[in-house]
């Protein structure tokens, strides 16, 4: 049997979930997901647990948050002025908030306290600093026109 390698195309189904049991995303009731192995399209340890894998093996894989997300990073913490907010805009604790860099790239922040004259934005990803845990059924291997494996 044909294990995944790296420049593989793979179809996963996946659950991931977070220590505490809580599920943050899950492919069930879509597609599986598709990626090459080594890309850089998904997160490191999720690329490095189905390598070696065959179609239709099923296995946990627990990834700490330095081969996910990352750590926290205090300085994606954004002290931001309320006057660069519009006047009508009701701003809550925990609201999301679309912002642009300077290239334009949008990216989502979160509100996390509101100061008398600021307010404090976080820029890290919504799982940075979490470890994860994923269950994971591989689906297809396609390594290019000469082989596609499917149970």
């Amino acid at each position: 049997m044909t294990q995944v390698k790296k420049g593989d195309k793979v179809k996963v189904h996946y659950h991931g979930k977070l220590n505490s049991g809580e599920t943050f995303d899950s492919s069930e009731g879509r597609d599986p997901l598709e990626f090459e192995v080594g890309s850089g399209k998904v997160i490191k340890g999720f690329d490095e647990g189905v390598t070696g894998m065959q179609v239709g093996d099923k296995k946990t894989i627990n990834i700490p948050c330095n081969d996910a997300y990352g750590p926290v990073n205090p300085e994606m913490v954004i002290d931001m002025p309320k006057e660069r907010f519009p006047e009508d805009m009701k701003i809550e604790k925990g609201m999301p908030l679309m912002m642009s860099d300077q290239q334009g790239q949008q990216f989502q922040v979160k509100v996390v306290e509101i100061k008398d004259a600021s307010v404090l934005l976080d820029a890290n990803h919504p799982l940075a600093g979490k470890d994860l845990t994923f269950d994971l059924e591989l689906v297809e291997i396609n390594g290019g026109a000469s082989r596609i494996i499917t149970p």
